[in-house]
């Protein structure tokens, strides 16, 4: 599509949708309030679970919150909450406006119906690739907004502990409105990457069942942006160069992080068939576990190997790495491939955490467990990817990966796949980073992040029992504090020998 023609369709588009009235957002009510004849009885089915597994991707909000929480620092843990709520409203506004309609409307380069979720028509056309599933519009388009939300939320674990709290929103509409869905609509919303659209080249398209590469390899990717220009934590790094650790506050809030992110990928990969008519869910809900079992041990086992102690963090990142890792091969794969998969994940995301933090200052290693993590799993649909799963999903080499067909085909589109999402995503998130920088600035002063970001971005701390004085503290509920004098001291004890001499 020519670029005047996506800015006559943005700008057009946004205005007939303000202007004329919806073709229906509850797609099935008529002008007259009345309900249409003839729906289909799986509509009622397909909707409710994709909004059920809506829920479980928009718990996983929770997740990173925890996470981040757990491996911050105390005098920063307020600030992750404001940061994720702030993120996930003006995802949601965004990716409304116009998020949706260049993610998943018809087009090969850059979708152009349902701004606004108005306008759009026929569903079927304006939407092609969801129009197997009966779930309405207003279901496919939550679902498919917490996936731009989780994506969002990736972005932001490098940056814990020094950056301002304003390149938070200047970021996050650039990336709901723009970044994230044209990205995401290349790789699994109909876009010239997925259909294998590349003028006559003969290279098929690339596979993605629920977002390794279009969600959370474009989330680590604007990660490595922000870290590149924004820099490490003071004190990570010595006068040799060589990494510090820096303990998170709180193993017990990133376990927990961790489990709830692994319970909302039961509705990430799941859902992303759409419905739940063909059955297909409860075998990519085994898929996905079978795969974040063998990520936990085998991380385990490598950080064990590397170190020869359990790293509890490695634990949870093996597990999210494999996650990560099964998340586009998860409707591609018969369950034999899924723990191998996991297992491959598992001992990326910790080779990977330790390569990093030699060079970059990661706190919660978002750029080995989505990034590299999502690469593999991209990749390993051109190995293992199933024939039969392939034409029932009707994208790539339908013979399957190399493991079955024997052919590059397949494997050969992952690759060019992930290099082009990439390059597009670190273009356009390092050119926003960049102005941001110049304009207004990345990263706190140095004494804003040694008092840390609860009490100079925000006025208030997290704990602050922990940072506030007690005699300061009557009014968050806590009593005067009132010295008690030391007891006396006992008279000494003497035995009859010590009288006697």
């Amino acid at each position: 599509m020519r670029r005047s023609t996506v800015f006559r369709a943005l700008i057009f588009g946004a205005l007939a949708a303000l202007i004329l009235p919806s073709t229906a957002l509850a797609d099935f009510i008529r002008e007259d309030g009345t309900l249409a004849p003839g729906i289909p009885g799986s509509v009622a089915v397909d909707t409710l679970w994709v909004i059920v597994a809506g829920a479980l991707v928009m718990f996983m909000q929770a997740g990173f919150a925890f996470l981040e929480i757990g491996f911050s620092r105390g005098k920063n843990a307020g600030t992750v909450v404001a940061k994720i709520l702030t993120n996930f409203s003006i995802a949601g506004l965004c990716y409304w406006a116009v998020g949706f309609a260049f993610a998943f409307g018809a087009g090969s380069v850059v979708g152009h119906h349902g701004f606004f979720l108005q306008g759009f028509g026929d569903p079927l056309t304006a939407f092609p690739v969801m129009g197997l599933s009966d779930a309405t519009v207003e279901s496919k388009w939550f679902f498919q907004f917490v996936f731009c939300a989780v994506s969002l939320a990736i972005v932001w674990g490098t940056t814990l502990e020094r950056i301002k709290f304003g390149v938070y929103i200047i970021y996050a509409v650039v990336f709901a409105s723009v970044i994230y869905p044209i990205a995401s609509h290349w790789v699994f919303g109909g876009g010239f990457l997925q259909t294998g659209d590349w003028l006559g080249t003969g290279i098929v398209g690339m596979q993605d069942f629920a977002g390794s590469t279009a969600v959370h390899l474009i989330g680590a990717t604007g990660a490595l942006t922000a870290l590149l220009l924004l820099g490490p934590r003071k004190g990570k790094y010595d006068a040799a160069g060589k990494p510090r650790a820096i303990p998170g506050h709180n193993m017990p809030l990133f376990g927990l992080g961790v489990l709830i992110l692994w319970l909302g990928w039961f509705g990430f990969n799941p859902g992303s068939a759409l419905n739940a008519s063909d059955g297909r869910f409860p075998e990519i809900l085994l898929v996905t576990q079978l795969a974040a079992c063998a990520g936990v041990l085998t991380a385990i086992a490598t950080a064990y190997w590397r170190t020869k102690a359990i790293d509890i963090g490695m634990a949870g990142n093996g597990a999210i790495a494999a996650l990560v890792a099964i998340t586009a091969p998860s409707g591609y794969v018969e369950l034999w491939a899924a723990p191998i998969i996991g297992a491959v994940a598992g001992v990326i995301v910790v080779l990977g955490v330790y390569a990093i933090d030699k060079y970059l200052d990661d706190p919660v290693g978002a750029l080995s467990a989505h990034g590299l993590a999502g690469i593999w799993g991209t990749i390993s649909c051109g190995f293992f990817t199933s024939p039969r799963f392939a034409k029932y999903n009707a994208f790539g080499d339908p013979n399957g990966g190399l493991f079955y067909s024997g052919s590059f085909k397949q494997l050969i589109a992952q690759v060019v796949g992930f290099t082009v999402a990439f390059t597009f995503v670190f273009a356009m998130s390092f050119a926003t980073f960049w102005a941001i920088k110049k304009l207004y600035g990345l990263r706190v002063t140095e004494d804003e992040e040694e008092a840390g970001l609860d009490i100079s971005e925000h006025g208030m701390y997290g704990y602050p029992e922990q940072f506030i004085p007690i005699p300061e503290l009557v009014g968050y509920g806590a009593a005067p504090h009132v010295a008690t004098p030391a007891p006396a001291a006992a008279a000494p004890v003497t035995t009859s020998q010590e009288v006697t001499a």
